[in-house]
């Protein structure tokens, strides 16, 4: 990825900055009047050293001296404060809008996105990168700026008490400036490479915490480890290198000031001797040094700030590389045109498909294909059932997807209520359309949340045209509804945990059993009540007898929903008005489960593996456990 340079990446945060930027400059001018304060201080303090070291000297002035010096502490102190109080929220804030803005981001980009991405590097630029971000904006930048303008005016004021002291002070800075933009470039280059390995690391913990009992049952837990030490040792070396280049940096924006002092005082003393022609009295050369002890600290952060500013940047491009990530998959607003808004009907049409993943070499596929869908056709009439049937990897779960525009097809179109789903807006099409997948997705929620997760949806509050299904005419109690979904997919075994359907199951659901999850995603579904319903092979899991009570229940539930499930079992078949069979990436045969059996060699022979299989399962789930 092309790197911005500093200032057209801090320019990015302009956007987040909105209606907070006033409260940040308070404080930015909070902190310089402190750091001008500081540097006031040692001006009083060679007023003082003259009055005591002048004929006649009362106590007068030094009191005078101490009242305005403890005064002018009081004022820094109130000053710092004030720097505090300004930056603190408006960080956060826009930490926050950051954070929520990246998630919503997340949530619109297409599947393909999130296919290439690890969660770990998600989860970095989500969480620590913006945590970095929080502190630089409420430190660091703000730091950095009164740290350089407190360095200008102190050696403004060192240049009216000794001009030639100040230059041979600025002597250090040569040095500095040679060493500055390598240093620069090697930070950058060490930020972002453990920023990204960060990122590494965490998609190594979510992996394996995902997937603890395959790791468990396999005994791979030691491989695992190797693979993860490996990870955090890149990662160990790539901050222990970042922090050495640092240290060398700060090593020298301390030694060189230090060094250059001991030889100004060295100067200093001989001007003091010789005062009537260098005119340099005893409380200038004080206050030269009591600058230049108030200036210590800037001068020696500025290396420090610098390198989180640089680490700063990193974190941004890192933001914006997720933020302007393109959205192959979005509504027609996006680009400027018209959504389009059919009746409901529930009617679906493939015309000419076509679709190939966008990581998929060329004539991968075992026949020499180089598209998944090859140009298949096929219409489902409203209220309809239409089982999909094909061999192991034929692209039916695949097909599936591109109906909600999870993704997109590479040709043809598909057609929902007689409109291209792509002239959808995608909150519309998506409401009327509700999947099952095999393998179940639940969210760290209660019972009740997930299974309700299909009824409520963004526009529900303000589109009257669309009104929310929850509230639609004729629609049943929420409670209801979820009761009647609970029983259709016969998850009565909610009734036995802890809290009923307020139990709250663990990330992903894995305190349940494959075949209860897998009934809680078909509850959702069918609670959501759309016009279109996708289910992809939802009773695989399930044992004999729990499938034959749900399809039962099913065949109950589904009559008026046009329904498009994808089938490897003939009892799963059996739920279907008419069978599709997809091979080949065409649909080659339609008609019902009797039909196709005369008719197709090919569906006898992908029916009588599924029956084999589902064979097995049955012995499996009736044999006796010990």
């Amino acid at each position: 990825m092309q790197q911005n340079g500093l200032w057209s990446t801090l320019r990015r945060l302009g956007p987040y900055l909105e209606g907070r930027r006033v409260r940040w400059a308070l404080g930015l001018f909070s902190a310089i009047g402190a750091a001008v304060v500081a540097l006031t201080i040692p001006q009083v303090l060679q007023v003082l050293v003259n009055s005591v070291l002048a004929e006649g000297a009362g106590a007068a002035a030094v009191w005078t001296a101490v009242g305005i010096i403890l005064l002018l502490g009081a004022l820094e102190a109130g000053l710092i404060y004030m720097r505090r109080f300004f930056v603190i929220p408006p960080s956060s804030d826009a930490e926050t809008a950051m954070r929520t803005r990246l998630f919503d981001r997340l949530t619109d980009l297409p599947t393909a996105f999130h296919s290439a991405w690890g969660a770990g590097q998600l989860q970095s630029r989500a969480i620590a990168d913006l945590n970095l971000l929080r502190r630089w904006f409420a430190f660091g930048a703000l730091m950095l700026i009164t740290s350089i303008v407190a360095m200008l005016v102190g050696f403004t004021l060192m240049l009216t008490l000794s001009p030639l002291l100040t230059l041979v002070f600025l002597v250090a800075a040569v040095p500095i400036l040679i060493i500055g933009p390598r240093f620069r470039r090697l930070f950058v280059h060490y930020s972002r490479a453990s920023q990204d390995q960060a990122g590494e690391v965490a998609t190594a913990v979510e992996e394996s915490v995902h997937g603890i009992r395959v790791l468990k049952a396999f005994g791979r837990g030691g491989h695992a480890l190797e693979g993860f030490t490996s990870r955090a040792d890149e990662l160990r070396s790539l901050e222990v290198s970042k922090a050495h280049t640092l240290a060398r940096f700060l090593a020298a924006m301390v030694l060189l000031p230090e060094t250059i002092l001991g030889l100004c005082l060295l100067i200093g003393l001989w001007q003091v001797a010789n005062e009537e022609t260098t005119g340099i009295t005893v409380g200038a050369l004080a206050a030269f040094f009591a600058t230049a002890a108030v200036l210590k600290q800037p001068i020696e952060s500025v290396g420090m700030l610098l390198g989180m500013t640089f680490t700063a940047k990193t974190a941004i491009d890192r933001h914006i590389e997720v933020m302007d990530s393109e959205n192959t998959i979005a509504s027609p607003a996006a680009h400027g045109g018209e959504p389009v808004s059919p009746p409901e009907q529930g009617r679906i049409e493939l015309k000419d498909v076509r679709f190939s993943y966008p990581d998929a070499e060329p004539d991968a596929l075992p026949d020499g294909r180089s598209e998944l869908l090859d140009g298949a056709t096929l219409t489902v009439e409203p209220g309809e059932t239409m089982a999909l049937v094909s061999g192991t990897g034929g692209g039916t779960s695949t097909l599936l997807n591109l109906i909600p525009r999870l993704y997109d097809v590479t040709g043809g179109s598909v057609q929902v209520d007689g409109a291209d789903v792509r002239e959808f807006d995608l909150a519309d099409l998506r409401s009327r359309i509700a999947v099952a997948f095999e393998d179940p997705t639940l969210f760290s929620a209660s019972v009740r949340g997930n299974v309700l997760l299909g009824t409520v949806h963004e526009r529900d509050e303000d589109d009257s045209q669309h009104p929310p299904r929850s509230q639609a005419p004729g629609r049943k109690d929420l409670d209801e509804v979820l009761a009647e979904a609970l029983r259709i997919a016969d998850a009565d075994f909610v009734e036995n945990l802890p809290e009923g359907v307020d139990t709250r199951i663990g990330e992903e659901g894995l305190s349940l059993s494959g075949g209860q999850r897998q009934r809680l995603a078909l509850a959702r579904a069918i609670a959501a009540r759309p016009s279109i319903l996708l289910l992809d092979d939802p009773l695989s899991a399930l044992d004999v007898r729990t499938e034959e009570r749900v399809t039962a229940r099913l065949r109950e539930a589904l009559e008026g929903t046009t329904t498009l499930l994808v089938a490897h079992r003939p009892s799963t078949v059996a739920l279907a008005d008419r069978v599709a069979l997809l091979h080949q990436g065409r649909v080659v045969a339609v008609g019902t489960h009797t039909e196709l059996l005369e008719s197709s060699a090919l569906y006898r022979k992908v029916m009588s593996t599924g029956a084999a299989a589902a064979g097995v399962d049955a012995l499996l789930e009736e044999a006796p456990h010990g």
